[in-house]
């Protein structure tokens, strides 16, 4: 858990295939950012495309994606010298992934973050997204 001004919080980092159906999930505290949680994410999972939101914008993301052999489909940051291209018509594909998270989150205990530790917490995501996608 993290601390904020709005008091502890908890940020779900999750990784989709291409149906919305969760894949991977690492929990950090709300105040850390998402780009270090990116090459953890992605290690050991094979893709052709890798869609993700600005928060995930790093040369060492998108060297590690482009490793992999998958195209990285992430828009660049506003503060980037070299503003580089992406195919808008395959990032739109990424509202699966806010879906996804919308289904989890009609889970009240995963909006509202009852449990205290992040075990448990991490258990409750992975039984949620089991019985939301087995049905």
């Amino acid at each position: 858990m993290g601390r904020s001004r709005g008091g502890l919080s908890t940020k779900i980092h999750m990784v989709t295939d291409a149906t919305g159906q969760p894949m991977r999930f690492i929990l950090t505290g709300g105040q850390a950012g998402d780009s270090p949680q990116g090459i953890p994410l992605l290690t050991g999972i094979k893709a052709t495309h890798v869609i993700a939101d600005r928060g995930y914008d790093s040369d060492g993301i998108l060297d590690f994606v482009q490793g992999q052999g998958a195209v990285a489909v992430i828009p660049p940051t506003s503060n980037r010298r070299v503003i580089r291209a992406y195919d808008r018509e395959v990032y739109k594909q990424r509202n699966l992934i806010e879906r996804a998270f919308n289904k989890l989150k009609n889970w009240r205990r995963i909006a509202t973050r009852y449990d205290r530790r992040s075990l448990y917490f991490m258990a409750t995501l992975q039984l949620a997204s089991a019985i939301t996608w087995s049905t």
